[in-house]
């Protein structure tokens, strides 16, 4: 059956900054093509939200308060998707963002820092884990930004971080296959919490946005749109896919 192509049923899958956004879409298309879904995040009421809307549309999840920038943390993530549902098959490192807007010539060392450690080091650690986890074959999938190729001023330091994803995920695909599959995902403009923050973007503007940007696709993306993305990279439909970096962006 030509279903077959996205049917997740019997496996399990985590997804790391899952209690909004692009997170939250991804966790809910995964879990409505049959996935069991661990939401990970470090704001507990988030994913206990996320997770009991999965529930409550008859699918499995749980919730699991994580940081990604703490290796022991990660650990603890897989062993809670094995100990809760007996295994481990995907891993989405979607956690990320930085809600500060600098030139890199004032950018503090700290937030520099900060930033590497949660949109790039964490990913390293975090696939790095799901790796050794896995029950069988497994399936890693990054969410950069478009930012990692089109130079956005005062993102300079995001920038770099989500570049550097890119070409992670192109070294652990060869290094890890054939047993794991990693790819990418770059969003474009998804107007989340978080991007609307370091833009400093109101609600009110997104119209006006939407309108000058003027996108082949006709309108700006959602997390929904992310969450088709990533279903694609994680069910069998994309079994000979792997070191793939991925536009996501309306045409952007």
């Amino acid at each position: 059956m030509s279903s077959d192509l996205f049917d997740l049923t019997g496996e399990v899958a985590v997804v790391t900054g899952a209690g909004r956004g692009i997170g939250e879409g991804i966790a809910k298309v995964l879990a409505e093509y049959g996935a069991s879904v661990v939401c990970a995040a470090r704001r507990t009421n988030e994913i206990e939200r996320v997770a009991s809307e999965i529930v409550a549309a008859n699918g499995k999840a749980v919730a699991c308060t994580t940081d990604v920038t703490n290796r022991a943390d990660l650990q603890k993530l897989a062993d809670a998707a094995i100990s809760e549902f007996g295994r481990l098959d995907m891993w989405v490192n979607n956690a990320g963002g930085s809600p500060v807007q600098q030139p890199l010539i004032e950018l503090d060392r700290e937030e520099w820092d900060n930033t590497l450690a949660l949109n790039l080091t964490a990913v390293w650690e975090a696939t790095t884990v799901a790796s050794k986890s896995f029950t069988d074959k497994g399936r890693v999938l990054n969410i950069s930004s478009i930012a990692a190729e089109d130079v956005i001023e005062g993102s300079g330091h995001y920038s770099a971080a989500k570049a550097g994803v890119n070409m992670m995920t192109r070294t652990f695909a060869k290094e890890l296959g054939p047993r794991v599959r990693v790819n990418t995902i770059m969003p474009g403009f998804v107007p989340t919490e978080i991007m609307m923050t370091a833009l400093e973007i109101t609600e009110e503007q997104l119209p006006m946005i939407e309108q000058s940007l003027k996108l082949p696709a006709g309108r700006l993306g959602t997390p929904r749109d992310l969450g088709a993305a990533a279903l694609y990279l994680l069910a069998p439909s994309s079994e000979w896919v792997t070191g793939q970096v991925i536009r996501i962006s309306g045409g952007m």
